[in-house]
């Protein structure tokens, strides 16, 4: 990996769902050995049925984790959604067994959810999204004699990307895509947060998606997106040293779609190949700008364009692959946009 050659995945296991059963979400322990729920002949260890039945097909998507221990598994229920109750549950059975250790009852309408385990301390976090509702934002962590505790942060107007490999910090991206923030694990207190205009790009035509997330602990990767009127839709990865504010630049990391990049904290990332398949990358990618110096202070942005050479890297522009957020339509020809307007 240290060449930064892409080197493609072969799967360590194959489990098969039952017949009838339709796979939303998989969630597989440390184990590679040993798999929840179904043996990798997709034999049933346990089951735990969503009562009462839904008879609405769409809307709804249930989310599922294993813990950092793999000895239980949170199960989100979007049961507001799916007819089955005015709010929400967070489940939390033992994986052995499938016993119900926790259920919380949640104050969220969501169409589905995103869990991220703590690296360090087995925390779980949860994003509740609620389509123009927001977002919700949960963790839970193991209280007085291993029972599950509760807490909500007291915002519903950010999305959470990620957690920092070394446990410190995370990511959120505001609802309306104006910022991303760094916050201090696990109080929430902001440690950074840069808007639209500190990248060098007008807010008013360009945007931070809700992708992105850590290589390492430090830096994190932003991702920018926009739209042009001739050139169709694209998307940019910039580097963010989160200790000091200094924006490392652009990269390229080789992802299909401003979805397709999957950080795994180690300095490597998962994209995917032409034929869909995944492909782990690793190497110290080069910025195509130079830091900034001091980081961002607020204010007006440096002019990006006047300082900012030619990119050596081509910038992927393939449609966006079915049941991510980012917006549809992406162009497919493959040629880096015009630069947007930057703020003066």
């Amino acid at each position: 990996m240290g060449s930064g050659a892409p080197e493609p995945l072969e799967p360590a296991g194959v489990f098969r769902p039952r017949r009838g059963d339709e796979v939303v979400e998989s969630a597989v322990q440390p184990d590679p050995e040993r798999v929840v729920c179904l043996t990798r002949a997709g034999d049933p260890v346990w089951a735990s049925d969503f009562e009462p039945h839904s008879d609405r097909p769409y809307g709804h998507r249930p989310g599922c984790a294993l813990s950092l221990d793999g000895r239980s598994v949170w199960v989100y229920r979007p049961d507001a959604m799916a007819g089955r109750g005015d709010g929400d549950q967070w489940v939390v059975y033992g994986a052995d067994g499938g016993a119900v250790i926790a259920r919380r009852e949640l104050e969220t309408a969501g169409h589905g959810a995103l869990h991220r385990v703590h690296p360090v301390d087995g925390g779980v976090h949860l994003d509740v999204g609620g389509g123009q509702d927001g977002s919700v934002v949960l963790r839970g962590t193991a209280g007085v004699g291993g029972e599950p505790e509760f807490a909500t942060y007291p915002w519903q107007d950010r999305c959470l990307i990620d957690l920092s490999p070394d446990g410190e910090r995370f990511m959120t991206v505001d609802h309306g895509r104006a910022d991303v923030a760094f916050h201090r694990h696990p109080g929430g207190d902001v440690l950074l947060t840069l808007p639209v205009e500190a990248f060098g790009y007008d807010p008013g035509e360009t945007f931070v998606e809700w992708s992105g997330g850590c290589l390492v602990p430090e830096p994190a990767v932003v991702t920018l997106g926009g739209e042009g009127r001739y050139e169709g839709e694209w998307f940019r990865h910039h580097l963010v040293d989160v200790r000091t504010g200094v924006l490392r630049g652009e990269i390229d990391l080789e992802a299909a779609h401003p979805y397709g990049l999957v950080p795994l904290g180690d300095d490597s990332w998962l994209t995917g190949d032409p034929g869909g398949h995944p492909v782990r990358r690793s190497h110290a990618p080069s910025a195509s700008a130079p830091p900034e110096p001091g980081g961002w202070q607020g204010g007006a942005a440096p002019d990006e364009a006047a300082r900012r050479p030619p990119s050596r890297h081509p910038l992927f522009l393939r449609p966006a692959s079915p049941g991510v957020r980012a917006p549809a339509g992406a162009s497919g020809s493959g040629r880096r946009p015009a630069p947007p307007r930057l703020v003066a």
